[in-house]
């Protein structure tokens, strides 16, 4: 189904309806059971809730611990803190019914959101259960809950019910009104298409608060304005563009054009006669890295997925007529993976884990908007699941897709108290290395990928461990890869073990996020993909940025993509829909001449004009360029 205006408008109507009616809920909640009022953003003190049963007062006491995180750093009063989680609780809410209504679209799930009350599963569940669980409207949440521990084992992200961003429930008379907004025939044939959860996300904000942002500063003022002021969802067609010109490219070289692709790639731009030298040893492509540093929804890696799967498949049987070791696994830096052949016991076996290869080794997201990282994360597994479903995979023998490598940036966590603690359980040196690495990831919010943590690496290891008679060089970041891997359990015992003080377990979290987005940085990727911010500078950002993209910090989006060259290996490709001004205007000369003609060479120019990304009052222009 085509995502035409009146479509998108039907779909904007359902998310303003449904969010309205979620944070009036969860504000009523607030107030009225848990002594917290957004409002005027005071908060009572915890023993004066007489009127709430143990399980309300232990919910009670974690929203005051995930609001004290919140208002830990400097930029975050009481009531922005309320705001945020009624904000939060909304969009998790509501992208949890999505998510399960997109999978029963696809035969993931026996109906349980559709219908509402007299939906397939909860029927069956409901007879199960008899009387035990009281009204109908209790037994649908017991249901749905038990639904959403279920489908946490994949999506811990948007489905734990213990998340911070997750912890309300809205009671029946809201429910009741989502679920009717969430299953209105006009919107019904949309759950089954893959952009739709995109949609959401991109009308959970509305235009009116982007303006609104707009008309109070002319800059984003924090991390959130930077976000919301530059949600703009990517047309299917430019991501065609785009991906076929960059990792359709890719592959279609090393094979010398023979490929599949050739001909699947509607956008790829290839001379009649181009016959191009094919590599000596074609690249296993559990090797080729994916980036999208502004990724969304992921839209950009939907659509890679598929590339993917006709990659693999081709990786097969290439192997297959060339032999165990005619797949190049050291460009990528995985010489210690074993040949497909030697993987898997036959083309089937290798074919039902393809899917699991790609989210675990192919496509990386970073966005500094943590919802979405729900999203985005959701949106690849869904991809995944359909993969299964068409191929008649049955659920029980489905591999089981792992974290992948999308990650929010946000904040270091700044509870000063906490982090004394827990560096006190750490050795000497690895207490001063973890406080280090928090100073280091300072701004992460606004900057993301942006933040060069790999160029600063090396020399803080040095600084922390040198000073102890330890000499490195070369082993600088094997040294980092031991120390990381020990924060990294250190921080997860700290997360289980604090559990009793929820504030610890979201600091933990917080922190592991950061050690996850040193990761992303340190990789050297073969195709970045995206639709970046943007326009002027955040305020907080804006004097780090002039000093480390000079060539580029008149605009976001001449420093995502001089970053993006920055993480790339040498012929990589790059691929990215921005303002058309860029090739034109004088304030980008040195851009051009140094970066798009210097370290890079365009491939690939289509000059879009207006119109192209929603409501972006913008003329776009999609190039590709080659890293040289």
């Amino acid at each position: 189904m085509a995502f035409d205006q009146p479509t998108r408008n039907r779909l904007q109507r359902f998310v303003t309806e449904a969010r309205g009616a979620l944070e009036e809920e969860f504000t009523r909640q607030l107030q009225n059971d848990y002594g917290m009022d957004p409002a005027s953003g005071t908060v009572a003190p915890l023993e004066s809730l007489r009127h709430i049963d143990d399980q309300q007062r232990e919910t009670a006491r974690i929203l005051r611990d995930t609001l004290a995180h919140y208002c830990a750093g400097a930029d975050t009063d009481t009531k922005a803190g309320l705001d945020r989680i009624v904000r939060e609780q909304a969009f998790t809410v509501l992208n949890r019914l999505a998510a399960l209504r997109m999978a029963e679209a696809r035969g993931l799930l026996i109906e349980s959101v559709g219908n509402g009350y007299q939906a397939k599963g909860f029927q069956l569940y409901a007879r199960l259960a008899g009387t035990g669980l009281g009204e109908t409207g209790d037994a649908y949440r017991v249901y749905l809950q038990s639904v959403f521990d279920e489908f946490a084992q994949d999506l811990p992200g948007l489905f734990d019910r213990y998340s911070p961003q997750g912890r309300l429930f809205p009671r029946e008379a809201a429910l009741l009104q989502v679920l009717a907004l969430i299953n209105h025939g006009e919107i019904e044939p949309l759950w089954a298409e893959d952009e739709t959860i995109g949609w959401v996300y991109q009308y959970f904000n509305s235009k009116e608060e982007r303006k609104a942002m707009r008309d109070a500063s002319q800059a984003p003022r924090n991390s959130r304005e930077l976000a919301v002021r530059n949600q703009f969802f990517t047309p299917r067609y430019v991501v065609e563009f785009l991906v076929d010109n960059t990792l359709g490219r890719l592959w279609f070289n090393w094979t010398g054009g023979q490929t599949s692709l050739r001909d699947r790639c509607q956008y790829l731009l290839v001379k009649p006669d181009e016959q191009p030298e094919p590599a000596a040893r074609l690249r296993d492509p559990r090797t080729v890295k994916l980036l999208d540093p502004a990724c969304g929804s992921m839209h950009f890696g939907l659509y890679a997925f598929d590339l993917f799967q006709a990659i693999y498949r081709e990786a097969w049987d290439w192997e297959q007529a060339n032999g165990p070791n005619a797949l190049d696994r050291a460009t990528g830096g995985s010489p210690d993976l074993k040949p497909l052949s030697e993987t898997y016991a036959d083309q089937d076996a290798f074919l039902r884990d393809v899917p699991r290869l790609i989210i675990e080794h192919n496509i990386y997201g970073v966005d500094i908007d943590p919802r979405a990282a729900q999203i985005a994360s959701l949106a690849l597994w869904l991809r995944a699941q359909r993969t299964w479903h068409e191929a008649g995979v049955k659920a029980k023998d489905r591999p089981q897709v792992g974290q992948g490598h999308v990650v929010a940036a946000v904040a270091p966590p700044a509870e000063v108290e906490l982090r004394k603690r827990f560096m006190e359980e750490l050795d000497p040196l690895d207490a001063e290395l973890f406080e280090q690495t928090l100073f280091l990831l300072k701004g992460l919010p606004e900057l993301g990928v942006l933040l060069q943590v790999e160029k600063e690496l090396p020399a803080l290891i040095r600084k922390v461990f040198g000073e102890h008679g330890q000499m490195f060089a070369k082993e600088d970041m094997a040294q980092w890869q031991k120390a990381e891997a020990r924060l990294h359990e250190a921080l997860t015992d700290y997360a289980r073990a604090a559990r009793s003080t929820y504030q610890g377990r979201l600091f933990a979290e917080d922190a592991l996020q950061g050690l996850r987005m040193i990761d992303h940085c340190r990789e050297i990727f073969d195709v970045v993909v995206m639709n970046p911010p943007f326009g002027e500078l955040a305020i907080n950002s804006k004097a780090a940025l002039a000093k480390a993209f000079p060539r580029s910090s008149n605009d976001l989006l001449a420093v995502f993509v001089e970053r993006g060259l920055e993480l790339m290996r040498k012929g990589a490709q790059i691929g990215a829909i921005t303002s058309r001004t860029c090739f034109f205007l004088s304030s980008f000369q040195k851009w051009r001449e140094e970066v798009v003609l210097g370290v890079a060479h365009p491939a690939v120019v289509a000059d879009l004009g207006l119109g192209v990304m929603d409501d972006a009052m913008v003329e776009a222009a999609a190039y590709a360029l080659e890293k040289q």
